[in-house]
């Protein structure tokens, strides 16, 4: 195929014009979905978020045991900051382009799986297809996470779960897992002019930076590398630091944003037991002046890695039907771990280039790899069917 079905153009059409940027609710977005695969004859569950202004959904098509499940989230990055020449939540066709926040990552793949339930609906299924659609990816995979409890209570367990992250409509057969990291560094306040008689908390900052600076020097020397990926070893990265009040005064305070992104080699317990390690040498020199400094560090958020080997009887199927036989590794983040975690053999693959075009101005999704995607989906279908 090189073009898509004029059911998966209209359904993306219609899922742009959804703003579900992360901060937003999904829940018009889940109305529709949920409509459309009711109205196809799936039986459908909402998973709402913690506080209910979101949810998750899960569907279902035929009877019995293994069959596949199709996974994609419907959260967005914003738009807002970014320099456009295109409206972000319109769908612009321009040649071979399709235009629009979330085309790539990865409202493209959502449309497409929502044509072949209609197509499946039709045709029929004698093993089962199932869907999943979660929220908050695009904050550190917090939906799925919420929504596990939910997806174990169903007791689904299909023989394969496709992510339909962006790949290029390769199969995707491994990720690094992901922690991030709150660092609170505490000093004392004081006047300026006094400034040596305190602990300045930007000071202990500073060194705890450049603590995690050796760390990832020691990452890059380490025996442990996987060259399939674009940066072969675990990474380490502050991305945002914050203290103090005024110029004349010390900071008691100051708070470091870092993450981790790691090899599964790279455990992330020996990771935190090193960090605790340099905090408390760091720490040293300072508390003979004020017992009081600490820097204390915290696990905001984590999901796990992707690992499956590349001659599972899964990635043999997903080459198949996406027809590209060599797999490879990415290097963002995706839920397919969490499935993984439940004991699905899972696989990413779907359509877009995620460096080329997702979470940038102007995201584009090439009409070619949309119509690739709708291919697999047939092929998969007719294994269903």
């Amino acid at each position: 195929m090189t073009v898509p079905y004029p059911e998966t153009l209209a359904l993306l059409e219609r899922l742009i014009a959804f703003p579900t940027v992360s901060v937003a609710s999904n829940l018009a977005l889940v109305d529709f979905v949920e409509s459309q695969l009711q109205g196809a004859g799936f039986t459908t569950h909402r998973l709402p978020s913690p506080d209910g202004t979101k949810a998750g959904l899960m569907a279902r098509l035929g009877d019995g045991m293994g069959g596949v499940m199709l996974s994609a989230h419907s959260d967005v990055v914003p738009a807002e900051g970014q320099v456009w020449t295109r409206p972000p939540f319109e769908l612009t066709r321009e040649g071979d382009r399709l235009y629009g926040r979330g085309t790539t990552d990865m409202k493209g793949f959502l449309a497409s799986m929502l044509a072949l339930a209609e197509r499946a609906a039709r045709e029929g299924v004698q093993r089962p297809l199932m869907l999943a659609m979660s929220y908050d990816e695009e904050v550190g995979c917090t939906g799925i996470r919420d929504m596990l409890p939910g997806i174990r209570k169903l007791g689904w367990q299909p023989d394969l779960c496709v992510v339909g992250e962006p790949t290029g409509m390769r199969p995707a057969i491994g990720h690094k897992g992901k922690a991030a990291l709150l660092a609170t560094c505490r000093g004392s306040a004081g006047h300026s002019s006094l400034a040596p008689r305190f602990v300045n908390a930007l000071h202990l900052a500073a060194e705890f930076i450049a603590a995690l600076r050796n760390i990832q020097q020691d990452y890059a020397l380490s025996a442990h590398q996987d060259p399939a990926y674009d940066i072969p070893y675990s990474t380490v990265h502050a991305g945002r630091m914050q203290g103090g009040t005024a110029l004349n005064i010390v900071p008691d305070q100051a708070h470091i944003e870092f993450e981790i992104r790691h090899l599964p080699a790279d455990s992330l317990s020996e990771f935190e037991t090193r960090l605790r390690n340099e905090a408390a040498r760091i720490l040293a020199p300072f508390r003979a002046q004020d017992p009081a400094a600490q820097i204390e560090i915290a696990v905001t958020n984590t999901y796990p890695g992707l690992a499956i080997a590349s001659d599972h009887p899964a990635v043999t199927r997903v080459a198949r039907l996406c027809t590209n036989a060599q797999p490879i590794k990415v290097a963002y983040g995706t839920e397919a771990g969490y499935f993984e975690q439940l004991g699905i053999p899972t696989v990413v693959c779907g359509p877009g280039d995620m460096n080329a075009q997702g979470h940038k101005p102007d995201e584009f999704l090439a009409m070619q790899q949309l119509a690739q995607c709708d291919g697999m989906m047939d092929r998969l279908l007719a294994e269903l069917g």
